[in-house]
């Protein structure tokens, strides 16, 4: 089975950089978008997918070069260390400790929070047993990778959270790349009757190989035919709510930049969208033709015509 670097084809020492641009290159050849209806190219996706999530995550990608969690995330099994009450080699309760009973467990935390019930944090409460202390339970923290128009759009998602439990969490539009939401009272439970911790779920925003975000605006290149950027045309340009036409004016350059305002994300603030910025990029054939080489050659350029003046200047 490959590795996550092997699928990305990056080596094991590349920089967080290098690995964006690894998944961009494969996200652009393989994704369903450009493979409509073609099985393997959905499921070698799905497999890019997964070894960016992993490997883009600092956190995870640390410990699965440590061997503590394997390709899809999950908890390799650990050697378990537990208490022994009889001597072993060294002598002493811990030589030689192989069994740590559970109950252990329990009679350290009502050492701490049931007997005593002063010093720590929480209210101090009451009960049959003695002093208690009435805690908070603890935040639970977790990543939930996006793909980039999940995170424009927003939408439900489940989530697992490390607990085994599952939530059907409401993602708000225009999420960006390392936003928490906070999900009160699902995280870890209270002590002594106090209220349940709460579950933070940060958000992992994976590249679009056409769209990049800048703010609230979404930016695009978009190839056009020589013929269409000198006499001008209306051409489909996609957008995060589908393709929309665009007006490619007459004698327009390469780099020009055309806006389609609107068609950006929306600020959850002010509930107005961003804007959506096309540059053209004039493409030439791949492969040369005769025929564009012969007019070249004809062409008289006009008077004044040096666009590399002001580089000689």
């Amino acid at each position: 089975m490959s590795t996550p670097y092997e699928i990305l084809g990056v080596s094991p020492s590349a920089s967080a950089e290098d690995i964006r641009k690894a998944y961009r290159k494969l996200a652009k050849t393989w994704h369903p978008d450009l493979n409509a209806g073609q099985k393997d190219a959905e499921q070698r996706f799905k497999e890019i997918s997964a070894a960016y999530d992993l490997l883009s995550d600092p956190d995870k990608r640390a410990r699965y070069d440590r061997g503590e969690i394997d390709a899809q995330g999950q908890e390799r099994p650990q050697r378990q260390y537990h208490r022994s009450h009889g001597g072993g080699p060294g002598g002493g309760p811990w030589a030689g400790a192989d069994t740590f009973a559970a109950d252990d467990l329990s009679h350290i935390f009502s050492d701490l929070f049931g007997q005593r019930g002063h010093g720590g944090f929480g209210t101090r409460t009451a009960g049959p047993g003695g002093a208690g202390m009435r805690m908070k339970g603890g935040n639970l923290s977790l990543t939930l990778p996006l793909d980039f128009l999940e995170a424009v759009k927003g939408g439900k998602r489940r989530v697992a959270l490390p607990d085994g439990r599952t939530l059907d969490v409401d993602l708000p539009a225009g999420l960006e790349d390392g936003a928490t939401v906070r999900l009160k009272g699902q995280g870890l439970p209270g002590a002594g009757g106090g209220p349940a911790g709460d579950a933070l779920v940060t958000v992992q925003v994976r590249p679009h190989p056409w769209f990049r975000r800048e703010k609230d605006d979404i930016h695009l290149d978009l190839p056009v035919t020589l013929a269409e950027a000198v006499l001008g045309a209306k051409v489909r340009v996609p957008t995060v709510d589908g393709a929309v036409m665009l007006t490619v004016p007459k004698g327009a350059n390469n780099g020009t930049v055309l806006r389609l305002k609107g068609k950006g994300v929306l600020d959850p603030h002010t509930r107005q969208r961003g804007d959506q910025f096309v540059t053209l990029r004039v493409a030439l054939p791949e492969t040369p033709d005769p025929a564009l080489e012969e007019f070249v050659r004809a062409w008289t350029p006009p008077a004044g015509y040096a666009p590399r003046r002001t580089m000689e200047e």
